[in-house]
This record gives structure tokens, C-alpha cells and sequence, in this order.
């Protein structure tokens, strides 16, 4: 167990049996009062923003969590096959972990996920990616002075807003 005082931004907390990471983490000391430390935690499983106070002398429990590059095979339903860069083992990763995200990781793209105690706990796909338009919608003419957008599919089957150009 840890103090209050040893969390750091970006840490994973068991917190109220849940998983959370802290987003902002701030002390605080209020004219005559005693100080504290004001925490804006975001549980890992559901999303969800959590503020609560510390104070000083409490005691946390400090997640180990294990942050390590893999590469994107392929899906496998409600899972993606994911590869060790340095072992080559597999493991089977939930598609929910990675968001909206997962409609456009393309096969071979390098992911990162966060394991705890053998769990999957995140993952975060890369922040840009490189996809082939496979389909758009016919442009109308005359439709060009204010920036027009269209639709497009992308390799991976995601839709999109394209300009029309493509």
C-alpha cells in the first residue's frame, strides 16, 4: 500500500474494487483547513470520470501494470489477435478495449496494450493511419464553395467524411 501523497498522474489505482487511472491529481491546501489532494480518476473497464478527495495520510493500492508494443494480426470475433514484437507469443485482446478505434486498425499496425496480473486492462491503437479509400459517393456539381464533404469507405470498412477530390 502506498500514500496518498506517492499517486502521480497516469498511475492505475484499485480503487473501490475497480480499476481507475488518474487523470489529475492536485494538492490542495484551503485557508485553515487541513490539506488534502483532489483526484480526477477515469475507470479503466467503463469510462467513466470519477472525482474523490484524499487525504494526506491515506492509503492507495498502486495497480502494476505492464505496457508492452504489439503487432495487429487479425480478428478473431469479438477479439484481436495480437503478436509480441520480442517473444512472438499471441493473445487474444477484447475489440471493446481499443474503442471506436478498432474500425481502422489494419492488419500488421502496432498497438499497445497494458496488462494486469495476466489481464488486458487497455489498449490504444496508433493515432494516425495510413488507409485506401475503396469507395466513394459520386460528387454533385456545383457543390464546391463551402468545403463540401462526401462519403467514403476506407480498406478497413469504416465510413468516413472525405473532400471531394476523392
Amino acid at each position: 500500500m502506498a500514500k496518498a501523497s506517492d499517486i502521480k498522474n497516469g498511475n492505475i489505482l484499485r480503487f473501490n474494487g475497480e480499476l481507475i487511472q488518474v487523470e489529475e491529481f492536485i494538492h490542495r491546501t484551503p485557508g485553515n483547513l487541513r490539506a488534502f489532494y483532489q483526484a480526477r480518476m477515469r475507470n479503466v473497464k467503463t469510462g467513466k470520470l470519477v472525482e474523490y478527495r484524499f487525504r494526506t495520510d491515506e492509503e492507495v493500492e498502486i495497480a502494476r501494470v505492464e505496457t508492452t508494443d504489439y503487432q495487429y494480426l487479425y480478428e478473431d470475433g469479438n477479439d484481436l489477435v495480437v503478436m509480441d514484437n520480442a517473444t512472438y507469443e499471441q493473445f487474444n485482446i477484447p475489440k471493446f478495449l481499443f474503442g471506436s478505434a478498432v474500425k481502422f486498425l489494419k492488419e500488421g499496425a502496432n498497438v499497445i496494450v497494458a496488462f494486469e496480473s495476466d489481464e488486458p486492462i487497455m489498449a490504444k491503437a496508433p493515432a494516425s493511419a495510413e488507409l485506401e479509400i475503396t469507395y466513394t459517393e459520386p460528387a454533385v456539381k456545383g457543390d464546391t464553395s463551402t468545403g463540401a464533404m462526401k462519403n467514403a469507405t476506407v480498406e478497413t470498412g469504416a465510413e468516413i467524411k472525405a473532400g471531394i477530390a476523392f
